[in-house]
């Protein structure tokens, strides 16, 4: 039995999510507003590009890969394997399902992989009629990456229930249920999973210690007064220790200070 039920529509007012573990009836509805999903989705803007349309098209430095669209989404050329799940190609896909024009030339690439091999092609290239219809693309769907953000979120936390053992599933709900009972932790879940993945894939860890939303939410304690207080100081210290374990030391150096920054932005919007 999939454990999750999941309807989404841009143009109908309410965004619903139903999700019921061990065949059991339906343990918590999630519901977002179009304004509340526009909510989410700018702040996702906000923290990954500080609102500036040229990131939408961006290659960190020490990446294997491009990081594109509100949530930077992940794009590997051809031959890079790293250990990240990638999204954009996902994310197109979506696109196509929901029949949002596409340039033809991102259409018709066969594969589908990043068409600049490395982060020196891609500056000296600069901005190319690719890249600026790619900023297009990406400026004008930011409801349709929001949607899509919603729904891996969604298929996410079905992962981590099914995977986690039965024992934990009690004490994982009720961390879940605390979190999307408001628009600020929905948000939270959503922005998490794209910012660091769901923390399933043994590649994406450090001296195998993972970094994703179930390390966060394991780190979290079962008794806490505040979710999103509690969810914040467990990310630091999750993405501390990633940073910590990281074979370059770009993470901490560089890096950590930022993610640290975001998470400061998981709270409940006053509106």
């Amino acid at each position: 039995m999939n454990p999750f039920k999941f309807r989404v529509s841009l143009a109908a007012p309410v965004v619903f999510l139903a999700i019921g573990f061990s065949g059991r009836a339906a343990a918590f509805d999630l519901t977002l507003t179009d304004p509340q999903l526009e909510w989410v989705g700018e702040k996702i803007f906000l923290n990954e590009c500080a609102g500036r349309q040229e990131c939408l098209v961006h290659w960190n430095e020490g990446e294997a890969f491009p990081s594109l669209g509100i949530g930077h989404f992940i794009w590997y050329p051809t031959g890079v394997d790293a250990p990240f799940v990638e999204s954009f190609p996902a994310l197109v896909d979506f696109m196509e399902v929901r029949s949002v024009a596409i340039p033809s030339w991102l259409a018709e690439l066969e594969p589908r992989d990043a068409p600049w091999p490395d982060r020196p092609v891609f500056l000296a290239l600069g901005n190319t009629e690719q890249v600026r219809s790619l900023r297009q693309l990406l400026n004008r769907t930011r409801g349709v990456q929001a949607e899509f953000m919603f729904k891996r979120a969604r298929v996410s936390l079905g992962r981590i229930m099914s995977e986690i053992q039965p024992s934990e599933r009690p004490a994982m709900e009720r961390k879940l249920k605390a979190l999307i009972a408001t628009p600020g932790g929905v948000y939270t879940l959503m922005d998490y999973v794209n910012f660091k993945g769901e923390g399933l894939s043994p590649r994406e860890s450090y001296q195998d210690e993972g970094w994703g939303l179930l390390q966060v939410l394991r780190e979290i304690p079962a008794d806490n007064d505040d979710i999103l207080a509690a969810f914040r100081l467990a990310a630091a210290n999750v993405l501390t220790r990633r940073a910590e374990n990281a074979p370059k030391a770009i993470e901490k150096r560089q890096w950590l200070a930022g993610w640290l920054k975001r998470l400061n932005t998981y709270r409940n919007d006053p509106g």
